[in-house]
């Protein structure tokens, strides 16, 4: 099992950083991991998911989103669309280099943009959740108290996780304007929502919104005890064993 460096360029032109897990032997399919708001390829869901699947066969593709951790470009410039149309681009780079995803998974906000990029990577066969939001419009209220000044001055500097982040008037039009309820229902590929009973961040009536939307085949799990982050190691094993059981169905 090995894990290499790997830059393709993302949906605005500038150079995405990303790593490939590759497990021992031919992989039996590859995937794609999208990280939450803000975060970055590295975070510990996401390095420990990859990780797990990559140990059941599935070699995988963490990256970061445009002007998020070491890739290039401003994310002030960016949107949930551009979120998704560089998670597209991820797919294409795997398509051209080793072989097409056919497992998507997302955490949190990144789970919402793999359920809306499903739709353009045809070789996907399973798509897979991590405490998501059922809207990528739930992310605003990260920035509820900037709002107003954000509608009266088009962009302000919002505080998240104790960083500054420029957030504009564009990025809350085009939250507003997704139609998740409608890619859910049409997503043409197996479901597996995992979400904790106990998100402070993202309640899991979300799951049951996401859920209920979907249509067969469709699988819930519940990460008992875990926060919304899976910070603690054994939540962040379990949910890649049982995503990686799960996937072998599909993939």
């Amino acid at each position: 099992m090995g894990s290499a460096k790997v830059e393709f360029p993302g949906s605005q032109g500038t150079p995405l950083a990303a790593r490939l897990e590759l497990p021992d032997g031919e992989p039996h399919a590859y995937a794609l991991f999208a990280h939450c708001f803000t975060c970055n390829k590295d975070v510990v869901a996401a390095t420990r998911v990859a990780r797990g699947l990559m140990k059941f066969g599935v070699a995988v593709l963490r990256f970061d989103f445009t002007g998020l951790g070491g890739s290039e470009g401003d994310f002030g410039n960016t949107d949930f669309s551009s979120n998704v149309a560089d998670l597209v681009a991820a797919a294409d780079h795997l398509r051209a280099a080793y072989e097409a995803p056919k497992l998507l998974v997302g955490h949190s906000l990144g789970g919402a943009a793999v359920l809306a990029a499903r739709h353009a990577v045809p070789e996907v066969k399973a798509v897979a959740t991590i405490a998501a939001p059922a809207d990528p419009e739930h992310v605003a209220k990260h920035f509820a108290g900037s709002r107003d000044e954000i509608e009266l001055r088009g962009e302000a500097d919002v505080v998240l996780a104790g960083r500054k982040f420029r957030i504009r008037k564009e990025f809350l039009a085009d939250i507003a304007a997704q139609p998740q309820a409608e890619r859910i229902r049409e997503l043409r590929a197996a479901l597996l929502v995992l979400h904790s009973p106990v998100d402070a961040e993202v309640g899991v009536e979300n799951a049951r919104l996401i859920f209920d939307t979907a249509r067969h085949p469709k699988s819930f799990i519940a990460l008992d005890g875990a926060d919304h982050l899976l910070t603690d190691r054994d939540d962040a094993v379990f949910a890649a064993e049982i995503l990686a059981t799960w996937a072998k169905r599909y993939v």
